[in-house]
């Protein structure tokens, strides 16, 4: 049965990762050879310090963003504050992971039960949650795709 599973059981593990100093092309390369969507940075001492997902490659290739603006007397008025371009900024012009990356990776004790661990993917809007262990360690990710294959394995 599903509920009796922890995410230990399902995850998937080892886990490919990288750290902040990657180079950012390596890393597209490692998502796109292994066919996956994200991926944990760890800082110089293993420690998970934030993710690298599609989603901040996107923002990236997309280019900077200004936002509306509207013109008075000859000065420009932009209606989104300027002092939040600095992370779009970075991310746009940022040649290593560390610049692009999200600094608040989604993660669960590899002891979370699995009804646990789907409610948390669903609750944050996440693709995946990084595993830990007691000592705070990587050791797994869990995906919805590892959930929805675990419901299906205890269907069957």
């Amino acid at each position: 049965m599903v509920v009796e599973r922890s995410v230990a059981e399902v995850m998937t593990s080892p886990v490919l990762s990288v750290t902040t100093t990657t180079p950012l092309q390596e890393a597209v390369q490692l998502m796109s050879d292994h066919h996956v969507s994200g991926l944990p940075v760890l800082d110089e001492l293993g420690a998970l310090v934030g993710e690298l997902s599609e989603q901040d490659l996107m923002v990236r290739e997309s280019g900077f963003d200004a936002g509306p603006y509207v013109m008075l007397l000859d000065a420009v008025i932009y209606l989104r504050n300027p002092l939040d371009w600095d992370k779009q900024v970075h991310q746009v012009l940022g040649s290593s992971v560390g610049d692009v990356m999200g600094s608040k990776p989604h993660s669960c004790p590899a002891t979370t039960s699995l009804p646990a661990a789907a409610r948390l993917l669903h609750d944050r809007g996440t693709q995946r949650l990084f595993v830990l262990d007691d000592q705070e360690a990587l050791v797994g990710v869990l995906t919805r795709g590892d959930v929805v294959r675990a419901l299906a394995a205890a269907e069957g």
